[in-house]
């Protein structure tokens, strides 16, 4: 990945960190901070989440478990760790096993993400010609 930048976002108070891979133009968001957005947990409780979903998805035959990155993160003491991250497609995958009230939301951000990089990169882009 060209750029190992750790970018925070917030989704209804909830911080989602995820990293930007330009070459394959996609990002790769955290797993746990996603689970902590759909079930308004913590980050403690949202990582116990994840790790009984992935052992449930897992039994039944899930691909989505098999498909996690593992990325260093930024985390709020500043230091890096690794992470399980997911591309977005996987991250829509993983709002489909969540039940939550938050889904719907969460995917129009998502969306909306996705659009704000488009813009940035056509601005760029842009720029560059000049």
């Amino acid at each position: 990945m060209n750029k190992l930048e750790t970018i925070k976002n917030l989704f209804n108070d909830y911080e989602i960190r995820s990293i930007w891979d330009e070459e394959k133009e996609e990002y790769y968001f955290s797993v746990v901070d996603v689970v902590g957005a759909l079930t308004n947990n913590d980050y403690q409780k949202a990582r116990n989440y994840w790790k009984w979903l992935k052992n449930k998805l897992t039994s039944e035959g899930s691909q989505l478990v098999s498909n996690t990155n593992q990325l260093k993160l930024k985390s709020n003491d500043g230091k890096s760790y690794i992470q399980d991250v997911l591309d977005t497609q996987n991250i829509l995958r993983l709002i489909e096993s969540i039940p939550s009230p938050n889904a719907e939301p969460f995917k129009m951000w998502l969306a909306k993400l996705g659009q704000l990089r488009k813009w940035e990169e056509m601005s760029q882009k842009k720029q560059k010609m000049i």
